[in-house]
């Protein structure tokens, strides 16, 4: 079996990754900060050691890093926990429905609140696009770092730039670049920082990570124990316990702190090795009869592509049942990005590598996809 789905959920966990899981379910199985024994205080300081080293990784404080269910979940929490009635918000074509399903709901719950779709210009979002769509009332810009279709690549630290000095609070979907990229949220004036840890930093499902950088007001949408202020009826103001209502994932978060370990040990070898990848399945697809929505300069590992006459699950399917080769087709969650791309009768077919793939699957892709344009034409 070849895997190369990667963006969707990285197949290969690093040993040190299961390690940490294994000892997690050995050694931390008490709940972390719900008690005063000593079995519960030991977990607890492992899942702070791991807030402190991501709180150093993006360059925040400790008690602005929240663990959530997932990525989705964390995005959420972001748009959900700022919202203001009757303010605007500006997104981008890139986003995922986990962006645009909750600002949909708000515009569908609140006639004073709305929302604009930014436009991408040239070959990723700039500031210039997110500058048209900004209005009076704009209180936050949200936008996809890395789209998770086709990889293309947002001007996060102009945008980040320009909006801090209008005051307008400024969120990066990391699902996708995070582990690609080095986050400074302080340099790149970034106030809200999303991660899916299982994806680019090799880590378990089951775990996301908000990140917040500055001093503005956050609400909780999910509510319940939070093993502090228990006598209280409303959660806490302090966070993170604000924002972490229920028992933490502690084998997930556990395995997400040896996951960024190991990207920041191995983060050039990772880089490069994407790069030659997709610049390689490029140049070889580049020969034959299909339609690439990627560009060569892409260090996320995100390839896209089409078979003209034939919808993006044929290809997928082909690939799976005769060639054990794993892909990602359909509309990835990204209806606007398909829409501008002018995929959305086809959907797209997503080949997305991981540091473990190597140029012998590469060769096999191209073989196959070789094959299926032999049998089809």
């Amino acid at each position: 079996m070849i895997y190369f789905d990667n963006s969707a959920s990285t197949n290969i966990k690093p040993k040190r990754v299961q390690q940490a899981v294994l000892n997690a379910l050995n050694f931390y199985t008490a709940n972390p900060g719900r008690s005063g024994h000593k079995e519960s205080i030991k977990t607890a300081l492992e899942v702070e050691k791991t807030r402190q080293l991501l709180a150093e990784y993006v360059d925040t404080t400790p008690d602005k890093i929240v663990f959530s269910l997932h990525c989705t979940d964390a995005l959420n929490s972001a748009i959900f926990g700022t919202y203001r009635p009757g303010g605007h918000v500006v997104c981008t074509i890139n986003e995922h429905n986990s962006v645009l399903r909750p600002l949909e709901h708000l515009a569908s719950i609140d006639n004073s609140f709305s929302y604009s779709v930014a436009e991408q210009s040239g070959s990723g979002i700039v500031w210039e696009d997110i500058e048209k769509c900004l209005k009076e009332n704009t209180y936050l810009v949200i936008c996809n770092h890395v789209s998770n279709v086709n990889g293309d690549v947002a001007d996060i630290k102009t945008i980040g730039r320009n909006l801090h000095e209008r005051g307008i609070l400024f969120l990066v979907d990391g699902a996708q670049g995070g582990g690609h990229y080095v986050y400074d949220m302080q340099e790149e004036n970034i106030n809200l920082l999303t991660f899916a840890p299982h994806k680019g930093f090799y880590s378990p499902q089951g775990v996301g990570c908000l990140c917040i950088n500055g001093d503005f007001d956050i609400n909780p949408y999910r509510f319940g124990g939070t093993g502090t202020n228990s006598l209280q009826l409303s959660m806490p103001n302090t966070l993170p316990e604000r924002l972490e209502a229920g028992t933490l994932n502690t084998p997930a978060i556990l395995g997400f702190g040896e996951g960024v370990k190991f990207v920041q040990e191995n983060f050039q070898e990772i880089h490069s090795k994407l790069e030659d990848l997709v610049v390689y399945l490029h140049y070889e697809l580049s020969k034959l009869p299909v339609k690439i929505y990627t560009k060569t300069e892409n260090v996320s590992g995100v390839f896209a592509f089409n078979i003209d006459g034939f919808n993006s699950t044929d290809i997928a399917n082909y690939l799976n049942q005769k060639w054990s080769i794993c892909v990602r087709s359909g509309y990835h969650c990204a209806p606007l990005k398909h829409k501008s791309l002018g995929t959305l009768e086809t959907g797209a077919v997503r080949v997305s590598f991981s540091l473990f793939n190597t140029y012998q699957e590469v060769e096999r892709l191209v073989c196959a996809i070789k094959n299926f344009i032999k049998k089809s034409f």
